[in-house]
């Protein structure tokens, strides 16, 4: 008699697959037009100069670009990196920064390292999907901290840690996915006292920081955690999907020593370290190329495509219906009136080549369901406007 296999671990079972990578299969049709994935235009990629860089690399050191590596990173790719967040006003040295696997694999070790099961963990209302799936599978306890179009309020911060003891708050500060708001600099100070003064850590995510088109930049928490005497509790992530390609796979990891060191140990048991040739390649073209000039052609092309999207949402969600206006990054949060499911009108939607993100899979708890997800930036103008009429259609 053949025994059956044994179960899976608890942990996986009870987590769900992404419903965005869900929407994203089902509408990779050449002829839908997708507000759903939060997808870099690959028209703005700057292909020539990262196959340049390859090529490079290859041709002069071949040997060390397909070898093993350290699990740290590669010193030059971690210097210039190191070097952008000096320049933008947060001082680091490369010692200070672990190169990863994209930033959500930064977030997975971070997890790792700070996260026992049963540990409870803030984040914001609405919070990233893929944040929830990496602390739900490390068994940690998710608590919501509600907020507005400015981001979350520190008083109900401060009366979450009061109350729920936590580990840990994570937050996406700037153009933050999936509302695109933008934590202001009065409540990034608050947060950074909170953590000083609670001994809370401070998980920053900023992949979207250096896509802003309008306004003014913001400090970071991490630069207020100095002031208040949190550093030692504070890390920073971030990655180059948004900036350069995100076929790379690169992000990075700003730590305190002990976490750092943590992290590393965690990524030596995960992938031993991230690919050689791509970091050595991403060294070469942040050395050969003005990244800086490529940006302020992203940025240009994506502030276009949010206007083309704010212009036509009037006429394409049903009347009732609101929405912010992001300095940049990527999404546009929109809420329909009281007794739409966008879950429920994403069924019809689809049947005319159209598709958005519900909102509801980003709430750790008590989902609105009138809320969705827009993203601006993968689409022209001219598609964005045919997208919205087709989008106003379903929706009628």
């Amino acid at each position: 008699m053949r025994a059956n296999a044994p179960q899976l671990a608890t942990r996986v079972g009870s987590i769900a697959g992404s419903p965005v990578r869900e929407i994203l299969r089902l509408t990779a049709r050449p002829e839908v037009i997708s507000f759903a994935g939060g997808l870099p235009a690959p028209e703005l990629f700057d292909a020539e100069g990262i196959a340049a860089a390859f090529r490079q690399v290859l041709e002069e050191e071949p040997q060390r670009a397909l070898q093993y590596s350290t699990t740290e990173g590669d010193p030059a790719l971690r210097a210039a990196a190191a070097s952008r967040l000096t320049a933008r006003g947060l001082p680091t040295e490369a010692d200070e920064l672990l190169v990863t696997t994209g930033s959500q694999q930064a977030l997975t070790l971070v997890t790792s390292a700070l996260v026992d099961p049963g540990d409870v963990v803030l984040v914001e209302e609405p919070c990233y999907l893929a944040a929830l799936q990496c602390f739900g599978l490390a068994g940690a306890r998710i608590v919501s901290v509600p907020g507005d179009d400015e981001g979350l309020d520190p008083a109900a911060l401060e009366a979450a840690v009061e109350r729920e003891r936590p580990k840990l708050l994570y937050a996406v500060p700037t153009f933050q996915n999936p509302t695109g708001r933008t934590l202001s600099a009065a409540r990034r100070r608050a947060v950074a006292e909170v953590a000083a003064r609670r001994g809370l850590w401070v998980i920053e995510d900023d992949p979207y920081g250096e896509l802003r088109f309008a306004g003014e930049p913001v400090p970071w928490v991490s630069a207020f955690a100095a002031e208040a005497g949190a550093a030692d509790r504070t890390a920073l992530i971030s990655s180059y999907s948004k900036i350069m390609a995100p076929g790379l796979r690169l992000g990075w990891l700003r730590a305190p020593a002990g976490l750092l060191r943590a992290c590393t140990v965690a990524k030596q048991a995960a992938d031993l370290h991230t690919p050689t040739v791509t970091q050595l390649a991403a060294a070469r073209y942040l050395a050969d190329n003005d990244l800086d000039a490529h940006l302020d052609r992203v940025r240009g092309a994506y502030r276009d495509r949010r206007d083309a999207l704010l212009a036509g949402l009037g006429d394409a969600l049903p009347i009732g219906s609101s929405w912010n206006q992001p300095q940049g990054g990527m999404f546009v949060w929109a809420k329909l009136p009281a007794g739409w499911d966008t879950t429920e009108a994403l069924r019809e939607v689809v049947t005319h080549d159209v598709a958005y993100v519900p909102g509801a899979p980003f709430y750790a708890a008590d989902p609105d369901p009138t809320t969705l997800r827009l993203s601006f930036v993968t689409h022209t103008p001219d598609e964005i406007a045919d997208g919205l009429e087709r989008l106003a259609k379903a929706l009628r």
